[in-house]
């Protein structure tokens, strides 16, 4: 199948943090490892004015420079006759509602379906949110979370599906467990929203108890959060680890019982996942604007609770269950049992069963600053 994904900021030039580049680019990645023709169209990031070229290769994805710097008009007023030229089998945007109106144009011009991925992260003040949401022949959320906010903007419920984050379980299963094992571990960014004192009053309570903790993450409250433990007296038991490579946290996330989360605002709780792929008890504190306790909900291994002092039972709780390194039940969420996810929405917005030789395109015209 031919893609083309619609993405104005790819890496290197997006926010480190923007975890909706991170996933379309990891999409775009899973598609073109199960043989798929993948086309992203961005800012030309690898611009180089003494050898230029329109686009480049990378992890078996074609990104192709729209501009060959950031130049949001431009962008946008190109965008249609490219996917017009390119006509793809399937048009994947990301969630920017004014590249989601250019690419609806160029996917019309190209007769393809448009598939747009609506992370859902930060406030939607932006106008053009729901016109962008309700020109899409499907929207893509990460969460039934996101999937209702989306649905409040008029996106009718045949249009709106769900497909998670992804993880790369191969990696999961190669990882050695560390060490010296916690007990409990958490892992977010540690801000105002990560209501790290749940899970600290909770082990508080726990303190005739023999165990230890690992905080993974850094922030601006994580002073805060480290004196919190001291005054609790529990500072001896509990490690602030810091932001750990992913290899370290799966390492961790191995070796630990019990994953606890708590924090107040998550689209999809990646950390719990990987988490829970790697054996542990999910322990998830329900929050109005979090997705995490989607994960636990109908698992075993798995609790929601509402309070600190329900978080302190859920962790005796989880220690009547032997202690895993792998749950293969979370196979289902590997990268590329995802991109299949992917490709079954493409279909139901239209995109052919078996694809066609896409015709030789015409030639692009140069990028525009």
């Amino acid at each position: 199948m031919q893609v083309a994904v619609v993405a104005p900021e790819t890496t290197p030039l997006a926010d480190a943090d923007d975890r909706a580049v991170a996933r379309v680019e990891r999409t775009a990645r899973s598609l073109a490892a199960r043989g798929h023709d993948v086309t992203v169209y961005c800012t030309g990031w690898w611009s180089d004015r003494l050898d230029y070229t329109e686009t480049r290769e990378r992890d078996g994805v074609t990104y192709r420079a729209v501009t060959v710097s950031p130049a949001t008009t431009s962008y946008h007023a190109r965008i249609p006759a490219l996917l017009a030229t390119a006509r793809p089998d399937a048009v994947h945007a990301i969630d920017d509602p004014s590249a989601v109106l250019a690419a609806r144009t160029g996917a019309t011009l190209a007769r393809s379906p448009l598939v747009v991925d609506w992370f859902g992260e930060g406030p939607p003040e932006d106008p053009l949110v729901g016109p962008a949401l309700r020109v899409a022949d499907r929207v893509v959320a990460p969460s039934e979370l996101v999937r209702t906010r989306v649905r409040e903007r008029g996106v009718p419920e045949d249009r709106a599906r769900i497909v998670p984050e992804a993880i790369d379980f191969e990696r999961v299963r190669a990882v050695e467990p560390v060490a010296d094992p916690p007990d409990v571990v958490a892992a977010t960014r540690l801000d105002a929203d990560a209501n790290l004192e749940s899970v600290l009053l909770g082990l508080a309570e726990l303190r005739d108890r023999d165990w230890s903790a690992t905080v993974i993450g850094d922030g601006p409250e994580r002073a805060a959060y480290e004196q919190q433990a001291a005054d609790l007296s529990i500072d001896d038991r509990v490690t602030f680890a810091g932001d750990l490579p992913r290899g370290e946290r799966l390492a961790h996330y191995r070796a630990a019982h019990v994953f606890c989360q708590t924090a107040r605002d998550e689209v999809f709780a990646i950390e719990l996942l990987w988490a829970l792929a790697c054996g542990c008890v999910g322990v998830v504190e329900y929050q109005a604007d979090s997705a995490a306790h989607e994960l636990v909900e109908r698992r075993t291994r798995g609790f929601r609770v509402s309070t600190p002092e329900e978080i302190e039972g859920a962790i005796v709780e989880a220690g009547e269950f032997p202690e895993w390194t792998i749950d293969e039940d979370l196979a289902a969420f590997d990268e590329d049992a995802v991109a299949g996810r992917w490709l079954d929405i493409y279909r139901a917005a239209g995109a052919p069963e078996e694809a066609e030789t896409a015709p030789e395109p015409a030639e692009h015209p140069e990028p525009v600053e």
